[in-house]
């Protein structure tokens, strides 16, 4: 299971939850308008959920029905995007 970022932080972008990753598991690029959480790296420890200003984390099995569409935008933001060639704040 992995965390999903969802609606409310786009457009916000707000790096909270990027500064408590201890995998460093967030990523974006500068024309993205939200976070994305890498699901093959993410430990499940919930460090990001708490200090999201907007409230746009959730375990992947708790994600709001309203926001699951991101879910699969989640998965395939990796299978378009390597890590390594995205940015973490």
């Amino acid at each position: 299971m992995t965390y999903i970022i969802t609606e409310p932080c786009v457009g916000v972008k707000d790096s909270s939850c990027v500064d408590v990753c201890p995998v460093d598991c967030i990523y974006t690029k500068d024309e993205d308008d939200m976070f994305y959480i890498s699901p093959d790296e993410c430990i499940d420890c919930a460090a990001c959920e708490p200090v999201c200003p907007v409230t746009a984390i959730f375990a992947e099995d708790a994600t709001p029905p309203q926001f699951a569409p991101y879910i699969p935008l989640n998965y395939d933001y990796f299978k378009n995007n390597d890590p390594a060639d995205l940015k973490r704040k």
